[in-house]
């Protein structure tokens, strides 16, 4: 009797090393979907998107308003990074190998990588993933079925950072489309800098996260604390608070309306 065929199991990146290497500002990246190796990556020049910088055009504010698409956070990790690991330009190759999807797969695990993503008529249409630790997130990839639903995700994506206290969104490589929305490009010393900066303590943000959504107050990040620095809060929670805002302001049948307020008034 035949034994059914098995794929290997990808040797995954070791989360700590994993972990490390961004806190260093270092990322990995393959040659193709099934490169059982992977390169250590540090660019010379860095693109970020400045969280108070974020270009929300008219049209990307209509869209947001309109509640074109449905948002979440974490809803289906797997989902998204199957969807970014998918054939990219001429070559149809990737630079998200099965062990770089099995790696970040266990980072989700531990609660240290994250997905937005977009939904209409209840499919997966956009979205985007990266990896959040302290007041930093690292995007990897984000993707688009049908127009405008990668810039919807990342602009709920940097509503989140705000209101949870983040201070450095990186974007590892610039693109056109990148730059359209406002991300800059500086040198890795300068990253380096960014980064090490924004590699503090966010002890005690797990509470801060309960008083904004438990008592539905609307306590803004760093209310809880008076006069103090704000704390921060991984994505999820910032997430949550978010829509607990959009609530409190009477906007919950229409979060993308308070997303699109918030953007546009200090953008």
């Amino acid at each position: 009797m035949m034994r059914p065929m098995h794929a290997p199991v990808p040797q995954i990146i070791e989360p700590d090393l994993l972990l490390l290497a961004y806190r260093s500002g270092i990322f990995p990246m393959a040659d193709a979907r099934d490169d059982p190796e992977i390169c250590w990556v540090e660019p010379r020049r860095r693109a970020i998107l400045p969280l108070d910088g974020f270009r929300c055009s008219r049209s990307l504010a209509r869209t947001l308003r309109r509640g074109r698409f449905s948002v979440t956070c974490n809803a289906d990790f797997a989902a998204v990074m199957q969807a970014c690991a998918g054939p990219r330009g001429e070559s149809g190759e990737t630079w998200i190998s099965h062990r770089i999807e099995a790696s970040y797969r266990a980072l989700h695990a531990m609660g240290l990588a994250h997905s937005i993503e977009c939904w209409q008529d209840g499919a997966l249409v956009g979205g985007l993933y990266g990896v959040g630790f302290d007041r930093v997130f690292c995007g990897e990839s984000m993707f688009s079925r049908v127009p405008d639903a990668s810039k919807v995700a990342l602009a709920w994506l940097v509503a989140a950072l705000r209101r949870g206290g983040a201070e450095l969104l990186d974007c590892q490589f610039m693109t056109d489309h990148l730059a359209s929305l406002g991300a800059i490009e500086i040198s890795q010393a300068r990253y380096l800098t960014l980064l090490k900066a924004a590699q503090r303590s966010t002890e005690g943000a797990a509470a801060l996260a309960g008083a904004a959504l438990g008592a539905g107050d609307g306590v803004a990040a760093g209310d809880a604390e008076g006069e103090g620095e704000a704390e921060g809060l991984a994505l999820p929670a910032a997430f949550g608070a978010l829509l607990g805002d959009a609530e409190l302001a009477g906007l919950s049948s229409s979060p993308g309306n308070f997303i699109a307020q918030s953007l546009t008034q200090t953008s």
